[in-house]
């Protein structure tokens, strides 16, 4: 982790408050020696568009016999989009997919009525050092689609679209962005963009998404003349333009999408409009009623 000396926007700087509704530090916890900063849900926002849930993992490095085991549990209503900038994960699920995460990936899993997942540090990698960082968002699924079928979408990092700008560039993971489409599936308008400035550069965030946010990752960047670190996560008003430099150099990952349109309740990783629906998946993973995941049936997370 490094330190980032400058000021935080202080209460009433017109120009950090012209541009931005709110300044998230995310909770930061140790897991096994694994640290992960929860930013989303959070007190000052829930929702950013359709994203629920913001985890930065790591960067962390693994010793030979250390690895990351998730062992299977269940979701519903929303979809897992797991972005890795080092490392690898293995993932299985119920619908009987076996997938080693890279990265640049993006793995979509739309839980819909209900899936089943683990994630585990690859069994044939555990004895080596090696790096593992990345990003977990959940998305709600929108009013009409939270009881689909479950499915699982995995788009190599090759087949993104990028926008080299010279000193900006930019991934486009899910959605467009100045022109360029993410092939990822959406289920309501949704934004997700990998941006990488050098020192000097600058990239503008257009106004067209409704709802719109930048979590940054490393180095320091530069919104209206104020600075921010790595960490961070920012959340703009809406209908601005909105021009992001970096004296230094920095890397930020856009995101946000239209409004979800209606409440969602989250509880442990459940998602629904409905606090019955949640209550109803509780029971069902409580009494062995979700399907196992083919290849890691020994164990599971009991319902907290």
């Amino acid at each position: 982790m490094s330190f980032f000396p400058g000021p935080d926007p202080k209460p009433g700087d017109a120009r950090a408050c012209d541009a931005l509704e709110a300044v998230i530090i995310p909770n930061a916890k140790d897991i096994g020696g694994f640290q992960v900063r929860r930013a989303l849900p959070s007190r000052q926002r829930k929702l950013v568009g359709p994203f629920i849930f913001f985890d930065r993992m790591g960067p962390a490095v693994f010793r030979p016999g250390e690895a990351i085991d998730v062992r299977p549990h269940p979701h519903i209503g929303l979809s897992t989009v797991t972005y890795l900038f080092d490392g690898t994960i293995r993932h299985r699920d119920s619908l009987g997919t076996e997938m080693v995460i890279a990265p640049g990936d993006i793995n979509l899993m739309t839980a819909g009525r209900g899936i089943v997942h683990s994630e585990r540090s690859p069994e044939e990698l555990r004895s080596t050092n090696r790096r593992m960082s990345g990003l977990q968002t959940w998305l709600a699924l929108p009013d009409g689609h939270e009881e689909i079928a479950p499915a699982f979408e995995n788009t190599a990092a090759d087949s993104m679209g990028v926008i080299d700008g010279g000193k900006a560039r930019a991934r486009v993971l899910i959605g467009s962005f100045h022109g360029v489409t993410s092939p990822v599936t959406q289920f309501a308008e949704t934004l997700y963009v990998d941006v990488s400035l050098e020192a000097g550069g600058e990239i503008e965030i257009p106004a067209e998404t409704e709802e719109r946010a930048i979590y940054i990752t490393d180095g320091v960047i530069d919104i209206l003349g104020d600075r921010f670190g790595e960490d961070q996560l920012l959340v703009f008003r809406p209908g601005d333009q909105i021009v992001v430099r970096s004296e230094t150099g920095g890397r930020f990952m856009v995101f946000g999408g239209a409004s979800i349109g209606s409440p969602r309740h989250i509880w442990w990783n459940f998602v629904s409009s409905s606090r019955e629906r949640i209550e109803q998946a509780k029971q069902e993973w409580k009494s062995g009623r979700f399907d196992i995941v083919p290849g890691d049936e020994e164990e599971f997370i009991p319902l907290p």
